[in-house]
């Protein structure tokens, strides 16, 4: 839990309910720099080390959530599959805040509108924490990982491949 007289946000309010423990980060923001490289290279963390939070929309099973390290991109295939989906796709930018009740550069897996089916990058199970949205742009918080895939009922799955290896993959909403 997060000590000391810090304006909390609903996903640091939702950890504190459920005691875990996390370690809020704050730093400078821009509307031309909202992703999560970005993020990481203000915070002075490895890129591997921020997690972003994309939204996407499957046939059968509607919006899917992937939670994948800033440093790469979601692969739809592989996501479709861990999902029970035959296809998925980004979800509208337009349809972000409606969804999800975030906006682009402040979506977090905890504290969504609904609990959607969650998948965090398998990588990310053998870390001892992660950096993901607080809800908020310019503010992330430090977690394990086990505690945040309790917390949103989430699956760990190979779901994102390196940036620019040729695979169909996109990440328009960068958190």
């Amino acid at each position: 839990m997060s000590k000391g007289n810090v304006h909390k946000t609903n996903v640091m309010r939702m950890l504190d309910q459920r005691k875990i423990h996390y370690e809020m980060t704050e730093f400078p923001w821009s509307e031309d720099h909202l992703d999560a490289e970005t993020a990481a290279e203000k915070l002075g963390v490895l890129a591997e080390e921020v997690y972003k939070t994309l939204v996407t929309i499957g046939k059968q099973t509607g919006p899917v959530v992937a939670v994948i390290p800033a440093n790469q991109e979601v692969d739809l295939k592989k996501l479709a599959k861990a999902s029970g989906n035959k296809k998925i796709e980004m979800l509208h930018m337009k349809d972000l805040e409606q969804t999800t009740g975030y906006i682009r550069g402040g979506c977090s897996p905890v504290g969504m509108k609904k609990l959607y089916p969650t998948f965090i990058g398998k990588e990310a199970e053998e870390m001892s924490a992660i950096y993901v949205s607080a809800g908020q742009r310019g503010r992330q918080i430090k977690v394990a990982p086990l505690d945040l895939a309790k917390m949103v009922r989430a699956s760990f799955a190979e779901i994102s491949i390196e940036k620019d290896s040729g695979a169909r993959g996109t990440n328009p909403q960068n958190s």
